[in-house]
């Protein structure tokens, strides 16, 4: 029969040779008991067995997907998953938020394991053969998932228990964040910025268990764009590269390399990966003795990719990412008149979005160095925007600079005095104030 044309209930219909698999070892005589029990029962029969005896028959579904490879067999098995996933099993849902930490722990842990064995859909067909139109069902797998990732994420921000909480909510993120809609649920739920911390150099073996397996979660949400879009905005790389540079583990190195490869093709992250040096650490991180081949090509790949990235990016590119992260400092292009006299109109793009971030750090700011350079910032595009003056008027930028010539920090009271300056005189007349 073409596999397209199978369906679940053809497929659980099939008489499977369990007593051979014993004999042959592939099942114990205790799995062979079980399968027996369940197998070709009646559904509300089954139900009651997972929920007499769950945690079990999920270790032997695990053990024969990982130990057999007929594909009757592994197409039954999944039939039987995929049912499981669709009654009863919304149980262990429940154990999540109800039970106490043992429950709540071993419940993640196997809907994790179930979730991972399940059918895939691919094209519009189950791994088994079935067509993915039952909207039912799949509301149901959906309901599933979304309260396994509340609950993962209400772990990672309160744990409940102080040392096992975060570490056990990561290791069953690192296996659920293979599936798509894992991670979009995930990313609605904001559980992206509850890894960030969690990314840092460790020495133990367990703090470093934990680091691979962090690292591991923010490598599957590289490969989905809303994730990467809102970990560029955070201070995800900088915390990645510190990683890398101090980490002797082939593996937490590896994973760390491989999800910088796939953030190179944002905008946003290439320009930071130059800025932070990031070429100069793949150049050593290159004359380091690495067994794996997988890790030396992805070095090779960033380092193409990195050289790429400095070719295409523009100085306003590297500008414009300073400022959206907040992280102004007395860089060149500050006071060099040809990136402003090239790059002016840009800063009208997006409704002056620039400008209006470069206000709003006047505001939330407790960096003196960033208060100073984006006073200094509006000024020079008061001296050559031809209605700059005009245009920060408007933005309501006045006040706020007015209110800086009065702090503590001499570099910031002087160039809000210069801002304040060319606002009231103009350029012209204020030029003499310009450091």
């Amino acid at each position: 029969m073409d596999q397209a044309e199978l369906n679940t209930e053809q497929v659980l219909k099939r008489d499977i040779p369990w007593e051979t698999y014993m004999t042959t070892k592939l099942i114990s005589g205790t799995s062979l008991q079980l399968l027996r029990r369940y197998d070709n029962r009646p559904e509300s029969y089954r139900a009651q067995l997972l929920d007499d005896d769950g945690p079990a028959y999920v270790r032997v579904f695990v053990s024969i997907l990982r130990d057999i490879f007929k594909e009757e067999t592994v197409e039954y098995v999944l039939a039987l998953v995929d049912e499981m996933l669709t009654g009863k099993w919304k149980i262990y849902g429940l154990l999540l938020w109800k039970g106490n930490w043992f429950i709540q722990e071993k419940s993640c842990k196997i809907l994790a394991l179930i979730v991972s064995a399940r059918p895939k859909i691919q094209d519009g067909i189950i791994a088994n053969g079935e067509a993915s139109n039952s909207k039912k069902k799949f509301t149901s797998i959906d309901d599933i998932l979304q309260g396994l990732v509340e609950w993962l994420c209400a772990q990672l921000k309160k744990p409940s228990h102080p040392s096992r909480g975060v570490p056990s909510a990561i290791s069953c993120l690192a296996t659920l964040l293979k599936e798509p809609m894992v991670r979009s649920s995930f990313v609605k739920a904001d559980g992206a910025k509850l890894l960030i911390p969690l990314i840092s150099p460790a020495s133990t073996q367990q703090s470093i268990q934990l680091l691979y397996e962090t690292c591991l979660c923010v490598w599957l949400l590289s490969y989905y764009e809303p994730a990467v879009e809102y970990l560029a905005t955070t201070r995800t790389l900088p915390r990645l590269i510190e990683v890398v540079k101090s980490s002797t583990k082939e593996k937490v190195v590896r994973v760390v390399v491989l999800t910088l490869r796939n953030f190179i093709s944002n905008v946003a992250f290439g320009a930071q990966m130059v800025d932070l040096g990031l070429p100069q650490i793949v150049q050593s991180l290159k004359a380091q003795a690495w067994s794996d081949e997988d890790l030396l090509e992805a070095l090779n790949q960033l380092e193409e990719g990195l050289k790429d990235n400095i070719k295409k990016l523009s100085s306003f590119d590297k500008y414009k990412q300073a400022v959206l992260l907040g992280q102004l400092d007395w860089t060149p292009m500050h006071k060099d008149p040809l990136f402003w006299r090239d790059n002016i109109t840009c800063f009208e793009e997006n409704d002056f979005q620039i400008l209006r971030v470069l206000i709003t750090i006047l505001d939330t700011s407790n960096d003196p160095r960033a208060l100073a350079v984006a006073c200094f910032d509006l000024s020079q595009f008061i001296q050559y925007h031809p209605a700059g003056r005009i245009i920060v008027t408007d933005l309501k930028a006045k006040e706020r600079v007015m209110k800086l010539m009065n702090h503590e920090n001499a570099e910031v009271t002087k160039n809000a005095l210069l801002c304040i300056q060319r606002l009231f005189l103009g350029a012209k007349y204020a030029s003499f104030l310009q450091a």
